[in-house]
């Protein structure tokens, strides 16, 4: 329900602007930007603090404030690496490719929200763009397959949720890179419907699966254990 009712808010948002392409546009690269701040500062955040009050400051451990400096780097290296995978059985080439889409995503979405990757002219950029959109939904169509044929252990077991974000994560990738092909072509003034597509997607992704989904697994998990590992300082 929540996902037809973005869906709703997109259309008529794009009436409401008679579907004037530079301004729906303009809205979208501020959307991306200030939705994601939202998300962070008001779901996120909250979420870590709590944690930390229940995992470390609740037990009232003596714990010297430069401690938290000293065990930081432990955090960025579960956040972005997620080195614990590499214990399981499985072939690395799985923690590989989770580590490339982690970063594609996270570049992706520096480019296209610092760096206005549709409105830039810098080739540069747009190359860069091209790669980043090309990484995250050409990996993602490899975990898809891995999901629903389940011939790994890890995806024995997957929910619906699991794949549910997954193709999303998708979706995104290729609607961005082929907004920014039509762009290139001269192509998306006669497709508008692509970018409403595309920006849909983002809403739906920004609004619903990033705060409630499993998007947020890596972060949430990452500074459980940096703050098991600063308990351990003590």
């Amino acid at each position: 329900m929540a996902f037809i009712l973005v869906l709703a808010g997109v259309i008529f948002y794009a009436f409401k602007m008679d579907f004037n392409q530079e301004s729906i546009m303009h809205f979208g690269h501020y959307f991306e930007m200030f939705a994601i701040g939202a998300v962070f500062l008001f779901i996120l955040v909250p979420n870590i603090a709590r944690m930390w009050y229940f995992t470390v400051l609740k037990d009232k451990p003596k714990i010297k404030f430069g401690k938290y400096f000293k065990v930081l780097g432990s955090l960025f290296i579960h956040m972005f690496t997620q080195k614990q995978t590499l214990g399981c059985d499985e072939s690395r080439s799985r923690w590989f490719l989770h580590l490339v889409l982690v970063f594609g995503y996270l570049t992706l979405l520096a480019t296209t929200v610092a760096l206005d990757w549709f409105g830039t002219d810098n080739s540069i950029i747009i190359a860069l763009g091209y790669i980043e959109a090309f990484l995250v939904f050409s990996i993602t169509i490899i975990f898809m397959l891995g999901r629903i044929s389940k011939t790994r252990e890890m995806s024995k077991f997957s929910q619906p949720s699991d794949i549910f974000f997954i193709v999303w994560l998708f979706l995104m990738g290729l609607t961005a890179f082929a907004v920014r092909l039509f762009i290139d072509l001269d192509l998306l003034t006669t497709n508008f419907w692509l970018y409403l597509a595309h920006l849909t997607i983002l809403a739906q992704w920004a609004i619903i699966i990033v705060p409630f989904g499993k998007w947020t697994h890596f972060l949430y998990r990452s500074f459980a254990m940096y703050f098991e590992e600063l308990k351990a300082q003590k």
